[in-house]
């Protein structure tokens, strides 16, 4: 695996944690629940460490917006899916437009 598609593969994993971060944290009832937010803060600590383990071949910009972006539209579908939050078509076509854009950096940082 070369080291470009590790950091790629490193830089999805921190953004799949970076969902489960921001979902556990609806539990922690402020961060007084010690076991939520224990999880919280492990798998807070365990993004920021797999994002920084990507920067070995992405650059900066482009990690953390794509980090981000992917926290956002995980956290987000995550509440349509599994919290019955509003699915409006003005949501859905949004998350959609990120995501695309999430690809889209993928793709000219490997040019």
């Amino acid at each position: 695996m070369s080291n470009l598609t590790q950091s790629w593969l490193l830089l999805f994993v921190a953004g799949a944690l970076e969902v489960a971060t921001t979902t556990v944290f609806r539990y922690t009832g402020g961060l007084t629940r010690v076991v939520p937010t224990a999880a919280f803060f492990v798998l807070g600590i365990a993004s920021f460490y797999f994002l920084y383990r990507s920067l070995a071949a992405i650059p900066l910009g482009t990690a953390y917006a794509v980090w981000t972006g992917i926290g956002a539209a995980g956290t987000a579908l995550i509440g349509i899916y599994v919290y019955a939050e509003p699915a409006t078509t003005a949501r859905l076509v949004l998350l959609f437009i990120l995501i695309g854009s999430i690809m889209g950096l993928k793709l000219v940082s490997n040019s």
